[in-house]
């Protein structure tokens, strides 16, 4: 059962670590925009653009994470190999 243990703190490791290094980007992302719009207001439809898309890549890499840990979680490859060395 240990093997089953570490891969739920795997899974939540990731999925924290994830979360956390999106939240900063997509924050620093927003901010910028902001100042950009702010110094230039005419050029705000070209920034807001660009913005949506980065977000958009930002927010991907944070699906890819959970991705990952649903299968560490339900799909592991290894599950099977574990439970014959447990049944040992």
């Amino acid at each position: 059962m240990e093997f089953f243990a570490w891969c739920m703190m795997a899974a939540g490791l990731g999925m924290g670590l994830g979360s956390f290094g999106t939240g900063i980007g997509q924050g620093l992302a927003i901010k910028s925009a902001c100042e950009g719009v702010a110094r230039n207001p005419g050029a705000s439809g070209k920034i807001l653009t660009t913005m949506m898309i980065g977000l958009a890549m930002i927010e991907s890499l944070a699906i890819y994470v959970f991705v990952v840990a649903m299968i560490i979680l339900f799909a592991n490859p290894f599950t099977e190999e574990v439970i014959k060395l447990l049944a040992k």
